[in-house]
This record gives structure tokens, sequence and C-alpha cells, in this order.
């Protein structure tokens, strides 16, 4: 094996190292051949990974050691997106897309939404005191699906003079003309917020589409501290009711009697004449 095509293997190596343990920290075995490790997650599963990958992830800072026990670190986490985006790999190291499907008037429509910079990922991320997350999944595909919505619609103000408007519509004699799927994401972003009401809408709008965190939303509403965060629950959980919506129940109400152990039905019967 020639020094080029070593290090065009030690290089695959590493991208497999790290996306085995993005996922969570992996304890470090010895292996029968002396130029390889175990790497056990436990949850996960255990690959083989060369020695000298493990070296240079962790001489690069990729990766840290730490009680025997190998972990991802933010710049191999920047790394690894970096090398997975093929068209813009220094931008793609800073986002992370995710697909979102919404159904409108029977038709799927995919839009791509990027997570890392949504204040309702970080909220997804972090946990209460008793390890819960502070939203749950419904909540933040509900948020998400507001702020695809309001995107597609070029609903965000812009700044400056817009020289290439290109995606969702074209100039005509200077006048701004709509597509078809920009104005049907416009139609779904007001029949969602007259959904949720007056009362809520407004700290959705600030979370989900100007992409506010809850400290700056208290204090422009002039909120107690940490009351944002209740309102923002409350409004999602609406939300995802209006997209979402429970289906029918279809048994009856039951009628309830309350009585002793020995109580009996008592049937009034219509005597003959």
């Amino acid at each position: 094996m020639t020094v080029r095509s070593r290090e065009k293997a030690i290089s695959g190596a590493v991208q497999r190292l790290l996306r085995f343990i993005s996922k969570s920290a992996v304890e470090i075995v010895e292996a029968r051949q002396r130029e390889k490790l175990m790497l056990d997650s436990g949850t996960h599963g255990t690959i083989s990974v060369d020695r000298d990958a493990v070296k240079q992830v962790v001489s690069q800072g990729l990766a840290t050691i730490l009680d025997n026990k190998l972990a991802i670190s933010d710049a191999g986490r920047c790394w690894l997106r970096r090398t997975e985006c093929q068209d813009e790999p220094f931008a793609g190291q800073h986002r992370r897309e995710d697909t979102l499907v919404v159904t409108d008037d029977g038709a799927d429509v995919h839009l791509r939404v990027n997570t890392v910079e949504s204040p309702l990922a970080m909220l997804r991320r972090r946990r209460d005191t008793s390890g819960a997350p502070l939203i749950g999944d419904a909540a933040f595909k509900a948020g998400e699906r507001l702020r695809a919505d309001f995107t597609l619609g070029s609903l965000m103000p812009r700044i400056g003079m817009n020289w290439n408007a290109t995606g969702t519509g074209s100039h005509s004699n200077g006048v701004m003309e709509i597509t078809e799927a920009a104005l049907a994401a416009r139609r779904r972003v007001d029949r969602a917020l007259e959904a949720v009401g007056p009362e809520l809408s407004g700290v959705l709008v600030d979370m989900c589409c100007f992409l506010k965190g809850l400290e700056t939303i208290e204090r422009e509403r002039q909120w107690p501290a940490r009351s944002a965060k209740l309102i923002l629950k409350t409004a999602l959980a609406v939300l995802d009711r209006h997209y979402y919506p429970p289906a029918p129940s279809r048994t009856g109400p039951s009628i309830i009697h309350w009585g002793t152990e020995d109580y009996r039905p008592v049937l009034n019967q219509r005597r003959g004449r």
C-alpha cells in the first residue's frame, strides 16, 4: 500500500469513526490485532477502527479521551458536517438540515429547514430538572412546520434591495408576482395563527419565525422571567392540534350511576289495559 492510499484509507476511517462516536461516547477496547482498536458504544454496537485513526482525531482535536472513553468534540462535529456536505462544505458545518412534509389540500410539500439555527431545536436538546426535554417532538415539529411555511411564503421582512428574487416569485413591470407555492404557504400561516388565537400567536411568530430566544421575548414583551417558556409550550400544543387534529371519538358518552353495591335498577313496565 502506497503512502497516498494509506492516507486516503485513514481519512475514510476518520469519517467513519467520527460518525460512529457522534451518537454517544464509546469505550476503547484493545483488539487482537495491534494496529486495530475496538470501540464499544453499548447502545449502538461495536466497530473496529485503525489505531492511527484514533490517534489522528485526538491529535487534531476532533475527539477527546477521558477515562478510556472516546467522545467527539465540537470541532469534530463541524468537520463531520463539512465533509458530508458536498455542495457548500464550509456553510454546511454550521447547519443541520431536515426535511418536513407538509400536507395541504391533499398534496405533500417537502420543506428543508435548518435545525441548528432554530431556538426550538435548542429547547428540545435542553432538559428540565426531571431529565425530560423542555419541549417534545410533537411541539418541535409543529413549530418547525410554521417556520418552514413562513420562510416559503417570503413573509420575513427584507433588509435592503433584493437584486435577485428567485424561488418564491418573479418581477413583472416592477411588481412582485408570488408563486402558487408561496401563496399557499402564506395561507397555511394565516390559518395556523388564526387557529391559535391572538393571545398565543405572537410568541409563536417571535420564536418560530423571527428566531428570538425566550429571554429576548420576555424583555421585549415585558413579561416576567421564565414566563415565556410556559406560554410557548401552551401555544405549541394548540398549534400541534391545528396541524394534527385528534381523531373524533366513536364511543358515545357513558352514563354513570352512583349507588351502593346492592343497588338494582327498577324498570317501569307499562301495565296493560
